[in-house]
Formats: structure tokens, sequence, C-alpha cells
């Protein structure tokens, strides 16, 4: 039987699978003020999902997963977006560098992620590509499971 990765399967249902995954571990660490933060400049509101941490978390361990060794500064660029400012042309904006470093920060403490020495930046650590293709599998098992019936 080949094995699955995260590669295998949907995004959206690796990242709420993976939310899920590490909210339920109980190890990742929240800052207290996740329910008052924006995720970027560009945003009015902060999240609607009392779990955005969790969510943000496993969407940052999917990008590690996807682009290997990546930065805090790359990773704003990744979760930036339109900035609107009234009737003047909108522009392009970072995400939120403090969400991103927090985020790896409780990552690397639950040895999911590890620094890179070489070249700077975040990598994926072996546990961490371990459960990342482990809850793919579940995924891609209850996906399959929901499909058939």
């Amino acid at each position: 039987m080949p094995s699955l990765t995260v590669k295998d399967v949907d995004q959206h249902e690796f990242v709420v699978g993976m939310a899920a995954f590490l909210k339920k571990s109980g190890k990742l660490n929240v800052p207290d003020w996740t329910d008052i933060a924006k995720t970027g400049i560009y945003k009015e509101l902060c999240p609607n999902n009392a779990d955005w941490f969790y969510v943000r978390c496993a969407a940052l361990l999917r990008q590690l997963y996807y682009r290997g060794q990546i930065g805090v500064g790359r990773l704003t660029q990744v979760y930036g977006g339109r900035y609107r400012r009234g009737v003047r042309p909108s522009h392009f904006c970072k995400g939120s560098s403090s969400v991103i470093r927090k985020s790896l920060r409780s990552l690397e403490q639950m040895k999911l992620v590890e620094k890179e020495t070489e070249k700077g930046g975040r990598k994926l650590s072996k546990q961490g590509r371990r459960d990342c293709d482990r809850i793919a599998a579940q995924v891609q098992k209850k996906s399959t499971m929901l499909a058939g019936k």
C-alpha cells in the first residue's frame, strides 16, 4: 500500500484535521491575546473563529511541508492580502509577523518545527513530518469513508 502524504489530500481538509489534532493534544502554547488580535494590518476585525490560532499553526505546518525551509518574512507575504483604502486604489499588505513568529515558537516547543542553522528560517522536523503524514492518512481515510456512503 503506498503511503499518503500531505500533497495527496485536500488542503482544507488537512488544515482542519491538523488544527483539531493540535487542539486535542493540548500541548500548543496559545497566547493570551488571540481573542483581540488581527492577523494583518489590512484586516478590519479579528478572526471570527475562536480556534483561529490552531488553524494558523496547521496552515504553517502545511506551508513548511511544501516549501522545505522558510522564514518569517516570506510567510508574512504568503499570509498577506489586499489592503482596501477607501476610494484610493488598494495595495498588497503583508500579514502579521508577530502572529507567525508566535505560532512558529509554539510549534517549536511541540518539537514539530526546528530552526535551520545554516541559512536561517524554520523547517519541519522529522516528528512534524511524521505527524503531518499521519493526519493526512486519517483525513484521506475519513473522506473515502464519507464518499463511500
